[in-house]
Protein backbone atom coordinates (compact mmCIF):
# COMPACT_ATOMS: atom_id res chain seq x y z
CA UNK A 1 0.00 0.00 0.00
CA UNK A 2 1.32 3.45 -0.95
CA UNK A 3 1.19 6.39 1.39
CA UNK A 4 -1.17 9.27 0.61
CA UNK A 5 -0.28 12.60 2.19
CA UNK A 6 -2.95 15.22 2.76
CA UNK A 7 -1.91 18.85 3.08
CA UNK A 8 -3.73 20.49 5.99
CA UNK A 9 -1.85 23.74 6.60
CA UNK A 10 -3.02 25.86 3.69
CA UNK A 11 -2.04 26.17 0.01
CA UNK A 12 1.49 25.59 -1.23
CA UNK A 13 3.40 28.87 -1.65
CA UNK A 14 6.36 29.94 -3.76
CA UNK A 15 8.42 29.84 -0.56
CA UNK A 16 7.50 26.19 -0.04
CA UNK A 17 8.60 25.33 -3.56
CA UNK A 18 11.80 27.38 -3.31
CA UNK A 19 12.79 25.70 -0.03
CA UNK A 20 12.20 22.21 -1.43
CA UNK A 21 14.03 22.94 -4.71
CA UNK A 22 16.91 24.80 -3.08
CA UNK A 23 16.48 27.94 -5.20
CA UNK A 24 15.28 31.50 -4.66
CA UNK A 25 11.65 32.54 -4.69
CA UNK A 26 12.42 34.70 -7.74
CA UNK A 27 13.66 31.64 -9.63
CA UNK A 28 10.46 29.76 -8.83
CA UNK A 29 8.44 32.75 -9.99
CA UNK A 30 10.32 32.80 -13.29
CA UNK A 31 9.61 29.11 -13.84
CA UNK A 32 5.92 29.49 -12.99
CA UNK A 33 5.57 32.46 -15.35
CA UNK A 34 7.55 30.79 -18.15
CA UNK A 35 10.17 33.52 -18.09
CA UNK A 36 13.71 33.23 -19.47
CA UNK A 37 17.02 33.36 -17.57
CA UNK A 38 16.56 29.95 -15.91
CA UNK A 39 18.83 27.04 -16.82
CA UNK A 40 17.16 23.91 -18.14
CA UNK A 41 18.42 21.83 -15.20
CA UNK A 42 17.05 24.30 -12.65
CA UNK A 43 13.76 24.61 -14.52
CA UNK A 44 13.33 20.82 -14.56
CA UNK A 45 14.08 20.61 -10.81
CA UNK A 46 11.62 23.35 -9.95
CA UNK A 47 8.92 21.90 -12.22
CA UNK A 48 9.35 18.51 -10.53
CA UNK A 49 8.80 20.12 -7.11
CA UNK A 50 5.80 22.09 -8.42
CA UNK A 51 4.27 18.82 -9.60
CA UNK A 52 5.15 16.93 -6.42
CA UNK A 53 3.61 19.61 -4.18
CA UNK A 54 0.64 20.10 -6.55
CA UNK A 55 1.32 23.82 -6.64
CA UNK A 56 -1.60 25.93 -7.92
CA UNK A 57 -0.77 29.58 -8.67
CA UNK A 58 -3.01 32.18 -7.05
CA UNK A 59 -4.40 33.91 -10.10
CA UNK A 60 -5.52 37.01 -8.19
CA UNK A 61 -2.17 37.53 -6.47
CA UNK A 62 -0.39 37.13 -9.79
CA UNK A 63 -2.62 39.71 -11.46
CA UNK A 64 -1.96 42.23 -8.69
CA UNK A 65 1.78 41.72 -9.06
CA UNK A 66 1.87 42.50 -12.76
CA UNK A 67 -0.02 43.77 -15.77
CA UNK A 68 -1.76 40.49 -16.55
CA UNK A 69 -5.03 39.08 -15.28
CA UNK A 70 -4.13 35.50 -16.35
CA UNK A 71 -7.61 35.22 -17.83
CA UNK A 72 -8.57 34.57 -21.45
CA UNK A 73 -12.10 34.70 -22.84
CA UNK A 74 -13.53 32.44 -25.54
CA UNK A 75 -16.71 33.69 -27.22
CA UNK A 76 -19.02 31.43 -29.21
CA UNK A 77 -22.31 31.62 -31.08
CA UNK A 78 -22.69 28.25 -32.75
CA UNK A 79 -25.36 25.52 -32.48
CA UNK A 80 -22.84 22.74 -33.20
CA UNK A 81 -22.10 21.36 -29.73
CA UNK A 82 -19.28 19.08 -30.88
CA UNK A 83 -17.43 21.91 -32.65
CA UNK A 84 -17.80 24.25 -29.66
CA UNK A 85 -16.63 21.52 -27.27
CA UNK A 86 -13.45 20.93 -29.28
CA UNK A 87 -12.75 24.67 -29.44
CA UNK A 88 -13.09 24.98 -25.68
CA UNK A 89 -10.96 21.90 -25.04
CA UNK A 90 -7.98 23.13 -27.05
CA UNK A 91 -7.95 26.58 -25.43
CA UNK A 92 -8.57 25.15 -21.96
CA UNK A 93 -5.66 22.71 -22.17
CA UNK A 94 -3.28 25.44 -23.32
CA UNK A 95 -4.42 27.81 -20.56
CA UNK A 96 -4.12 25.15 -17.88
CA UNK A 97 -0.57 24.29 -18.99
CA UNK A 98 0.66 27.81 -18.22
CA UNK A 99 -1.47 28.76 -15.23
CA UNK A 100 -4.14 30.72 -17.09
CA UNK A 101 -7.90 30.43 -16.66
CA UNK A 102 -10.41 30.34 -19.51
CA UNK A 103 -13.75 32.15 -19.39
CA UNK A 104 -16.31 30.87 -21.89
CA UNK A 105 -19.11 33.22 -22.97
CA UNK A 106 -22.06 32.42 -25.22
CA UNK A 107 -23.38 35.29 -27.33
CA UNK A 108 -26.29 35.62 -29.74
CA UNK A 109 -25.17 37.75 -32.66
CA UNK A 110 -28.63 37.57 -34.21
CA UNK A 111 -30.39 39.06 -31.21
CA UNK A 112 -31.74 42.62 -31.17
CA UNK A 113 -29.74 43.38 -28.03
CA UNK A 114 -26.39 42.18 -29.37
CA UNK A 115 -24.83 45.62 -28.96
CA UNK A 116 -25.85 45.54 -25.30
CA UNK A 117 -24.38 42.04 -24.98
CA UNK A 118 -21.05 43.38 -26.22
CA UNK A 119 -21.19 46.36 -23.86
CA UNK A 120 -21.90 44.10 -20.87
CA UNK A 121 -19.08 41.77 -21.89
CA UNK A 122 -16.51 44.54 -22.07
CA UNK A 123 -17.67 46.53 -19.07
CA UNK A 124 -15.02 46.05 -16.42
CA UNK A 125 -13.45 43.18 -18.37
CA UNK A 126 -10.10 42.00 -16.97
CA UNK A 127 -9.31 39.51 -19.72
CA UNK A 128 -5.84 39.49 -21.28
CA UNK A 129 -7.35 38.66 -24.66
CA UNK A 130 -10.29 37.11 -26.46
CA UNK A 131 -10.68 34.11 -28.76
CA UNK A 132 -13.44 34.77 -31.28
CA UNK A 133 -15.06 31.76 -32.92
CA UNK A 134 -17.25 31.83 -36.05
CA UNK A 135 -19.50 33.64 -36.78
CA UNK A 136 -18.31 36.11 -34.11
CA UNK A 137 -14.87 36.19 -35.73
CA UNK A 138 -16.44 38.21 -38.58
CA UNK A 139 -18.84 40.36 -36.54
CA UNK A 140 -18.07 43.99 -37.42
CA UNK A 141 -19.72 45.45 -34.31
CA UNK A 142 -17.76 43.20 -31.94
CA UNK A 143 -14.47 43.75 -33.77
CA UNK A 144 -14.92 47.52 -33.69
CA UNK A 145 -15.65 47.43 -29.96
CA UNK A 146 -12.52 45.39 -29.25
CA UNK A 147 -10.37 47.70 -31.40
CA UNK A 148 -11.75 50.74 -29.57
CA UNK A 149 -10.83 49.18 -26.23
CA UNK A 150 -7.42 48.02 -27.47
CA UNK A 151 -8.16 44.44 -26.42
CA UNK A 152 -6.11 41.80 -28.25
CA UNK A 153 -8.05 39.05 -29.97
CA UNK A 154 -7.50 36.00 -32.15
CA UNK A 155 -10.12 35.17 -34.78
CA UNK A 156 -10.70 31.52 -35.61
CA UNK A 157 -11.75 30.80 -39.22
CA UNK A 158 -12.78 34.33 -40.23
CA UNK A 159 -14.03 34.96 -43.76
CA UNK A 160 -12.81 38.55 -43.97
CA UNK A 161 -9.14 39.41 -43.52
CA UNK A 162 -9.69 42.60 -41.50
CA UNK A 163 -7.17 44.56 -39.48
CA UNK A 164 -8.12 43.31 -36.02
CA UNK A 165 -6.25 40.48 -34.34
CA UNK A 166 -4.62 37.32 -35.63
CA UNK A 167 -6.58 35.10 -38.01
CA UNK A 168 -6.24 31.33 -37.56
CA UNK A 169 -7.35 29.72 -40.78
CA UNK A 170 -7.91 26.59 -42.77
CA UNK A 171 -8.37 26.50 -46.53
CA UNK A 172 -12.06 25.62 -46.50
CA UNK A 173 -12.47 26.12 -50.23
CA UNK A 174 -9.56 23.85 -51.17
CA UNK A 175 -10.74 21.13 -48.77
CA UNK A 176 -14.31 21.27 -50.09
CA UNK A 177 -12.99 21.08 -53.65
CA UNK A 178 -10.89 18.02 -52.78
CA UNK A 179 -13.83 16.22 -51.19
CA UNK A 180 -16.09 17.09 -54.14
CA UNK A 181 -13.43 15.74 -56.48
CA UNK A 182 -13.46 12.49 -54.48
CA UNK A 183 -17.20 12.18 -55.16
CA UNK A 184 -16.72 13.01 -58.84
CA UNK A 185 -14.00 10.36 -59.11
CA UNK A 186 -16.54 7.83 -57.80
CA UNK A 187 -18.77 8.67 -60.77
CA UNK A 188 -21.24 11.00 -59.07
CA UNK A 189 -22.57 13.81 -61.25
CA UNK A 190 -25.72 14.85 -59.41
CA UNK A 191 -24.36 15.94 -56.05
CA UNK A 192 -26.57 17.66 -53.49
CA UNK A 193 -24.96 20.30 -51.30
CA UNK A 194 -26.17 21.32 -47.84
CA UNK A 195 -24.67 24.69 -46.99
CA UNK A 196 -24.48 26.32 -43.59
CA UNK A 197 -26.06 29.59 -42.42
CA UNK A 198 -25.22 32.73 -44.36
CA UNK A 199 -23.56 34.43 -41.37
CA UNK A 200 -20.69 31.94 -41.31
CA UNK A 201 -17.69 32.63 -43.53
CA UNK A 202 -17.13 28.88 -43.90
CA UNK A 203 -20.50 28.59 -45.61
CA UNK A 204 -19.40 30.64 -48.60
CA UNK A 205 -15.91 29.18 -48.77
CA UNK A 206 -17.09 25.57 -48.70
CA UNK A 207 -19.70 26.24 -51.38
CA UNK A 208 -17.08 27.99 -53.50
CA UNK A 209 -14.83 24.94 -53.27
CA UNK A 210 -17.71 22.62 -54.14
CA UNK A 211 -18.69 24.73 -57.16
CA UNK A 212 -15.12 25.12 -58.42
CA UNK A 213 -14.56 21.34 -58.38
CA UNK A 214 -17.73 20.82 -60.44
CA UNK A 215 -16.69 23.47 -62.96
CA UNK A 216 -13.25 21.88 -63.27
CA UNK A 217 -15.04 18.77 -64.59
CA UNK A 218 -17.24 20.74 -66.96
CA UNK A 219 -20.28 20.64 -64.70
CA UNK A 220 -22.36 23.55 -63.43
CA UNK A 221 -23.75 23.70 -59.87
CA UNK A 222 -27.49 23.06 -59.95
CA UNK A 223 -29.34 25.58 -57.73
CA UNK A 224 -32.10 23.04 -57.04
CA UNK A 225 -29.52 20.73 -55.46
CA UNK A 226 -28.25 23.36 -53.01
CA UNK A 227 -30.18 23.54 -49.71
CA UNK A 228 -29.45 25.71 -46.68
CA UNK A 229 -29.10 24.31 -43.15
CA UNK A 230 -27.90 25.72 -39.84
CA UNK A 231 -25.16 23.21 -38.89
CA UNK A 232 -27.57 21.10 -36.78
CA UNK A 233 -28.53 17.50 -37.49
CA UNK A 234 -32.22 18.48 -37.61
CA UNK A 235 -31.54 20.91 -40.44
CA UNK A 236 -29.60 18.14 -42.19
CA UNK A 237 -32.64 15.86 -41.91
CA UNK A 238 -34.87 18.56 -43.39
CA UNK A 239 -32.41 19.32 -46.18
CA UNK A 240 -32.12 15.60 -46.90
CA UNK A 241 -35.89 15.35 -47.22
CA UNK A 242 -35.95 18.15 -49.80
CA UNK A 243 -33.12 16.66 -51.82
CA UNK A 244 -34.24 13.02 -51.68
CA UNK A 245 -37.90 13.76 -52.41
CA UNK A 246 -36.95 14.86 -55.93
CA UNK A 247 -37.74 12.40 -58.74
CA UNK A 248 -34.21 13.00 -60.03
CA UNK A 249 -32.64 12.81 -56.60
CA UNK A 250 -28.87 13.19 -56.22
CA UNK A 251 -26.64 10.15 -55.96
CA UNK A 252 -24.45 11.91 -53.39
CA UNK A 253 -24.86 14.60 -50.73
CA UNK A 254 -22.03 16.78 -49.43
CA UNK A 255 -23.01 18.53 -46.18
CA UNK A 256 -21.03 21.52 -44.90
CA UNK A 257 -20.56 19.89 -41.51
CA UNK A 258 -20.81 16.43 -39.96
CA UNK A 259 -23.98 17.06 -37.95
CA UNK A 260 -25.90 17.98 -41.09
CA UNK A 261 -24.43 14.96 -42.87
CA UNK A 262 -25.71 12.76 -40.03
CA UNK A 263 -29.16 14.30 -40.45
CA UNK A 264 -29.13 13.52 -44.17
CA UNK A 265 -28.09 9.92 -43.42
CA UNK A 266 -30.98 9.54 -40.98
CA UNK A 267 -33.42 10.75 -43.62
CA UNK A 268 -31.95 8.38 -46.21
CA UNK A 269 -32.35 5.47 -43.79
CA UNK A 270 -35.97 6.40 -43.08
CA UNK A 271 -36.64 6.44 -46.83
CA UNK A 272 -35.18 2.93 -47.19
CA UNK A 273 -31.99 4.01 -48.98
CA UNK A 274 -28.75 2.19 -48.29
CA UNK A 275 -25.48 4.06 -47.80
CA UNK A 276 -23.31 4.08 -49.86
CA UNK A 277 -25.02 1.71 -52.34
CA UNK A 278 -27.98 4.04 -53.04
CA UNK A 279 -26.56 7.30 -51.76
CA UNK A 280 -23.09 8.57 -50.82
CA UNK A 281 -22.89 11.12 -47.99
CA UNK A 282 -19.91 13.25 -46.94
CA UNK A 283 -19.42 15.89 -44.25
CA UNK A 284 -16.88 18.39 -42.94
CA UNK A 285 -14.98 18.72 -39.61
CA UNK A 286 -14.30 15.07 -38.62
CA UNK A 287 -16.18 15.59 -35.35
CA UNK A 288 -17.21 12.77 -33.00
CA UNK A 289 -20.36 12.47 -35.09
CA UNK A 290 -18.31 11.17 -38.03
CA UNK A 291 -17.38 8.02 -36.10
CA UNK A 292 -20.79 7.46 -34.50
CA UNK A 293 -22.61 6.87 -37.80
CA UNK A 294 -22.76 3.60 -39.68
CA UNK A 295 -21.18 3.42 -42.08
CA UNK A 296 -18.66 5.89 -40.70
CA UNK A 297 -18.57 9.24 -42.41
CA UNK A 298 -16.24 10.44 -45.15
CA UNK A 299 -15.31 13.98 -44.14
CA UNK A 300 -12.68 16.71 -43.94
CA UNK A 301 -10.56 16.59 -40.81
CA UNK A 302 -10.32 20.09 -39.37
CA UNK A 303 -7.87 20.45 -36.43
CA UNK A 304 -10.29 22.47 -34.28
CA UNK A 305 -8.63 21.66 -30.94
CA UNK A 306 -5.18 22.56 -32.27
CA UNK A 307 -6.50 25.81 -33.73
CA UNK A 308 -7.99 27.02 -30.46
CA UNK A 309 -4.84 25.98 -28.57
CA UNK A 310 -2.81 28.07 -31.01
CA UNK A 311 -5.16 31.00 -30.42
CA UNK A 312 -4.54 30.80 -26.68
CA UNK A 313 -0.76 30.57 -27.20
CA UNK A 314 -0.73 33.72 -29.34
CA UNK A 315 -2.58 35.71 -26.67
CA UNK A 316 -0.52 34.35 -23.76
CA UNK A 317 2.85 34.95 -25.43
CA UNK A 318 2.36 38.71 -25.71
CA UNK A 319 4.80 38.70 -28.58
CA UNK A 320 4.00 40.63 -31.79
CA UNK A 321 0.85 39.00 -33.12
CA UNK A 322 1.13 37.39 -36.57
CA UNK A 323 -1.48 38.41 -39.11
CA UNK A 324 -2.47 34.83 -39.89
CA UNK A 325 -1.70 31.21 -39.03
CA UNK A 326 -2.68 28.48 -41.50
CA UNK A 327 -3.53 24.91 -40.54
CA UNK A 328 -3.62 21.92 -42.88
CA UNK A 329 -6.71 19.84 -43.57
CA UNK A 330 -7.14 16.24 -44.66
CA UNK A 331 -9.91 14.43 -46.52
CA UNK A 332 -10.69 11.24 -44.60
CA UNK A 333 -12.40 8.60 -46.76
CA UNK A 334 -14.61 6.14 -44.89
CA UNK A 335 -17.53 3.90 -45.69
CA UNK A 336 -20.25 6.48 -46.36
CA UNK A 337 -19.08 7.16 -49.92
CA UNK A 338 -18.98 4.66 -52.76
CA UNK A 339 -19.18 4.26 -56.52
CA UNK A 340 -22.24 5.84 -58.15
CA UNK A 341 -24.78 3.42 -59.56
CA UNK A 342 -25.62 3.44 -63.23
Amino acid sequence: MGEMRLKTNGPVTLSDVAARAGVSIKTVSRVVNREANVSSATRERVEAVLSDLDYRPNIFARSLAGSRSYLLSLLFDNPNASYVHDLQLGALRQCRAVGYHLIVEEMDSGAADFEQQVARLLQGSLTDGLILTPPLSDNALLLAALAARGLPCVRIAPYTAGEVGTAILIDDAAAAAELTTHLLDLGHRRIGFIEGPSGHGATRLRYDGFASALRARGLAPEPDLVVTGDFTSRSGMEAGERLLARPDRPTAIFASNDDMALGAMLTASRLGLHIPEDLSVAGFDDSRTALLTWPQLTTVRQPVTDMSAAAARVLISREPMPRRIMFDLEVVVRGSTGVARG
